[in-house]
């Protein structure tokens, strides 16, 4: 369909004007002629929209249809005659002024920064071109600009540097891929497979060294653990032992169930008392390591030919031991006593009142004359009621015998109330 036309009017010239065609038969007969009469130009027309009717040939010319009965061949029209896009513009789009906007804010060009020549700029220097050469004394480039600014390397660098990109991409591909989205591994033959099961195993020094490094931190964390029952957990448990026989003691005291006399192994029947050591330790029958001394109890030296005289006999040596380290340790620290220091050992009649006199600090263990009635280098000449206390030497050993001696100073009946040394 062929585009709008103005309206003619009385006066109007161009190419709608009246003469512009010959007689009306003409005009029918080119109608006639026309492939399509609704799209096919009419004569003198043109079908391209940029059609000018400047180029619209005088209105004497023979009409095509004329021409092709006369067998006339038109000649061919040159494009530029009709090709009129400024006219094209103005006459289907009303050609309008530009938009004035406002004037854009100048941004001042990045100042390049010199960049030493290239491989490539080096060769073209030496071929007589140009090449581009900061000057020494031009400002750095904001870090922005710089950031920016292509790399102008040489052939292996850029080939280094497209190399680089390529295995950063393939390692961030690897590493979001999932294990299942990646291909299985070539299966491995019978041998390789016995091989690389072989070179999986330890040899036996790396087996042997694994062992004996379990059994060290083994035998380690045993010690541990040994140390730890025996500074401590000994000392918790004889404790509460010593604390429930004392309580046992004063009980039958106060109930009248105990008589004095002669008592079995490991049979509770006094208390000592040791005021500047803070000590109250029942006092049992006998020496035994298990029944007495482990229990965080005193061990009075009563039996065979280790036995010694009770407090109540009028001379003869009362003689006890006790830990020093471990299991209670109720006489850890009897070699801080300094002579006149009251010892008191409560019974249940009386309150029996030595006051310490000397120390051995070391002996052997089977040096059984400090124990005897009239113990040796004590300093007593005579038979008298004394007091001897034995432990073990140096702490945490029972190599010798450390040995701290008193003499009864006070015997002060029960009914009497407690002496002053408990008092006080």
């Amino acid at each position: 369909m062929s585009g709008l036309r103005p309206e003619r009017g009385a006066g109007d010239e161009g190419p709608y004007a009246q003469g512009a065609y010959e007689a009306d038969g003409t005009f029918v007969a080119a109608i006639d002629q026309l492939a399509d009469p609704l799209t096919d130009p009419l004569p003198g027309q043109h079908a391209s929209p940029w059609f000018r009717a400047g180029n619209v040939p005088e209105s004497g010319a023979a009409p095509q249809a004329q021409q092709a009965q006369q067998g006339l061949q038109q000649p061919q029209e040159d494009p530029k005659e009709w090709y009129d896009p400024e006219g094209y513009q103005r006459d289907w789009y009303r050609q309008q002024e530009p938009f004035q906007g406002p004037a854009p804010t100048p941004v001042p060009a990045p100042v390049p920064v010199p960049v030493p020549a290239p491989a490539d700029t080096r060769r073209a220097a030496a071929a007589g071109e140009p090449s581009h050469v900061e000057p020494a004394d031009a400002e750095p480039a904001p870090p922005s600009a710089v950031a920016a600014e292509p790399r102008t390397g040489g052939r292996a660098e850029r080939r280094r540097a497209a190399k680089g990109r390529g295995r950063r991409r393939t390692e961030a591909t690897a590493e979001a891929e999932p294990e299942a989205a990646r291909p299985a591994a070539a299966p491995m033959s019978r041998v390789e497979a016995r091989r690389a099961a072989r070179a999986a195993k330890d040899s036996p020094a790396v087996v042997a060294s694994r062992v004996a490094g379990e059994v060290f931190i083994s035998l380690g964390v045993l010690m541990l653990l040994f140390v730890t029952y025996q500074l401590w957990w000994t000392n918790v448990r004889a404790g509460l032992i010593a604390g429930n026989e004392t309580n046992k003691i004063q009980d039958e005291w106060a109930n009248g169930e105990r008589k004095p006399g002669v008592f079995e192994p490991g049979q509770g029947f006094a208390i000592m008392h040791i005021p500047k050591l803070d000590v109250v330790a029942p006092i049992a029958e006998g020496i035994d390591k298990e029944k007495v001394l482990d229990r965080g109890m005193v061990g009075h030296y009563g039996e065979g030919k280790l036995k010694t005289a009770m407090p109540s006999a009028k001379q003869g040596n009362f003689s006890v031991a006790g830990h020093r380290n471990t299991h209670g340790e109720p006489f850890r620290y009897i070699n801080k006593l300094q002579p006149g220091d009251p010892i008191v050992v409560e019974t249940q009649d009386t309150y029996y009142t030595y006051e310490m006199t000397r120390t051995l600090p070391q002996t052997s263990p089977s040096n059984v004359s400090v124990i005897a009635p009239v113990p040796v280098g004590s300093g007593f000449t005579g038979p008298g009621r004394y007091l001897t206390l034995t432990t073990c030497t140096p702490e945490f050993t029972s190599t010798y015998r450390l040995i701290v001696w008193g003499k009864m100073v006070d015997e002060r009946p029960r009914s009497k109330g407690k002496p002053d040394a408990l008092v006080g």
